[in-house]
């Protein structure tokens, strides 16, 4: 296990955090859920930039008050909010990193830059935010890390970009013994990363679900209200009443379909499952 999370709590005036969820190796789990919603306390929480009121947090197999510097190095972060210096360049970077990270690859971090269109001699300033954000991740893969955790590392850009970013994850996860811990606003990038993925709601975690059951056995019901009174709701997770009748969550799709053939039932996707469990009324 490379990272897990026991019923981790804070608590601010107006927000409170208590979340549960594993990363395991070989594998990328995605956290996904509105703004404000606790990804970001939870990230914090993960990597000591804020501590817990209570809780266990296990990281690399140590609780997370056994971690040394040097289990650090094997943790590769990249932060919404968190920017490398923009007057230096890329090649600039390169004695820092080494001075940090005694695992640091000079070779594979040009070729890294090389091959996903980042120049070394230009100023970081005068990046798009497409390669900024290449970049970033590069660095976060560049020593050999075990663990990435990425914050919204696809946030504003075009889908070409984001496709190059997923497949530098991709390659990066050829390695069995890693794993990553990503959250995305964009669905559609999880669908296609992650093994499974963790919905947060108000500071908890709603839902937990392997990606492929998420896709192929869950479904959204459209209900006219009459439809509603009488649908057996034993595989109902959550319902919103719209004006035409009512939107309901199912993780059986394929029941509703062989017992209800009147019934309109869409696969749905993440965006959809995550509005109807946090707007919804749940089981």
């Amino acid at each position: 296990m490379l990272l897990k999370l026991e019923h981790v709590k804070k608590e601010y005036d107006s927000f409170k955090l208590d979340c549960s969820l594993e990363v395991k190796k070989g594998q990328v789990t995605g956290l996904v859920g509105s703004n404000g919603a606790g990804k970001s306390t939870t990230f914090k929480s993960i990597l000591g930039l804020i501590f817990p009121d209570e809780g266990n947090i296990e990281l690399l197999g140590k609780d997370i008050s056994a971690i040394t510097a040097s289990d650090k190095e094997e943790i590769g972060v990249v932060l919404t909010e968190a920017n490398v210096c923009e007057y230096l360049t890329a090649k600039d970077l390169i004695p820092i990193m080494k001075a940090m990270y005694k695992d640091f690859s000079t070779e594979d971090y040009m070729d890294k830059c090389k091959a996903y269109g980042i120049p070394l001699k230009k100023i970081i300033k005068d990046f798009s935010t497409g390669m900024k954000a290449k970049l970033k991740v590069i660095l976060a893969m560049s020593h050999n890390a075990k663990l990435l955790i990425l914050d919204e590392p696809t946030a504003g850009l075009d889908v070409i970009m984001r496709n190059e970013l997923l497949d530098m994850l991709r390659d990066y996860m050829e390695n069995e013994e890693r794993g990553i811990l990503i959250s995305s606003h964009i669905s559609t990038d999880l669908e296609g990363l992650c093994d499974d993925i963790y919905m947060i709601a108000n500071g908890k975690i709603i839902m937990h679900e392997e990606t492929d059951v998420l896709l192929s056995e869950y479904g959204v019901l459209k209900l006219t209200k009459e439809q509603y009174e009488t649908v057996d709701k034993a595989y109902i997770l959550s319902s919103k009443e719209e004006k035409f009748g009512y939107l309901c969550l199912t993780n059986q799709k394929d029941f509703y379909m062989e017992n209800y053939p009147e019934i309109a039932i869409e696969k749905g996707n993440i965006d959809d499952f995550i509005i109807l469990m946090e707007k919804g009324v749940r089981k």
